[in-house]
């Protein structure tokens, strides 16, 4: 039975300090949940109805809380229109970011990405596209919000995600003496270019793109180009499907 308090608890996961404050996230949903667990992320609590507890007995983790409970009780706290039939209180995942991890690596920074299913779509991609590390500067959207862990599909359990003040990092990242990409209207064609198995790609906000102080950083300044050339077309893409196409080229060239 999932009692008074522990509704409230769960409840409260919506707001960011209360997540920061407890140290957890909500993942919501049988494949969600399924592929968290699989991958060995911490399990605080599980609550689910007695029919999932019974068929997934080997997904649940050694400590995890067991709270078995009805549809109608979980319709009360999910975040779904259609409740599912288990939802899970997983540990954030922990650890500081280290330059020598990024040294021989292909790695993000997200440049004040706010929306959440953006920034959880990104992670998938990393995810896809064997990238280990994605940065985030301070003010994009929280990667534990309900709606990005949900766009990850799992991902969150393969790919770092560090938050850090923009112009600091940067400065520490070209220590490395690595390449470091952006994408601008005023690039040059990313097809033809040679691009590095190893540095970083920054991908803007939303609606400003790479902002100014970030742009001063990028070494090499790429373009994706619209089709037919000198044809109009929509102003720029969604961040998530030019990180899609920036990501894929990197990787066919490797």
């Amino acid at each position: 039975m999932l009692s008074k308090n522990k509704q409230k608890f769960i409840l409260s996961l919506s707001r960011k300090k209360a997540r920061e404050q407890a140290g957890v996230f909500v993942g919501e949903g049988h494949k969600l949940v399924g592929d968290l667990l699989s991958a060995g992320l911490d399990a605080q609590q599980i609550i689910a109805t007695e029919k999932w507890l019974s068929e997934n007995k080997n997904l649940i983790t050694e400590g995890a809380e067991i709270i078995q409970a009805s549809i109608d009780e979980i319709k009360k706290v999910s975040s779904h229109k259609s409740p599912p039939e288990v939802i899970g209180i997983f540990k954030q995942k922990s650890g500081k970011l280290s330059l020598d991890q990024l040294r021989n690596e292909l790695c993000l920074f997200l440049d004040e990405v706010q929306d959440p299913g953006n920034l959880g779509t990104i992670v998938r991609l990393a995810d896809w596209f064997g990238i280990k590390h994605v940065i985030c500067s301070i003010n994009c959207a929280d990667i534990y919000n309900a709606k990005t862990i949900q766009s990850t599909m799992g991902a969150i359990s393969r790919v770092n995600i560090y938050y850090q003040d923009a112009c600091q990092f940067l400065v520490s990242y070209q220590k490395l003496n690595l390449p470091v990409y952006g994408t601008f209207l005023d690039g040059n064609n990313i097809y033809n270019e040679k691009l590095s198995n190893k540095g970083l790609i920054i991908m803007g906000n939303e609606g400003k793109g790479i902002s100014d102080e970030v742009a001063n950083f990028v070494s090499h300044k790429l373009l994706i180009p619209s089709f037919p050339s000198g044809i109009p077309t929509s102003e720029s893409l969604n961040v998530s499907v030019a990180t899609a196409i920036t990501c894929a080229e990197f990787r066919r060239q490797a």
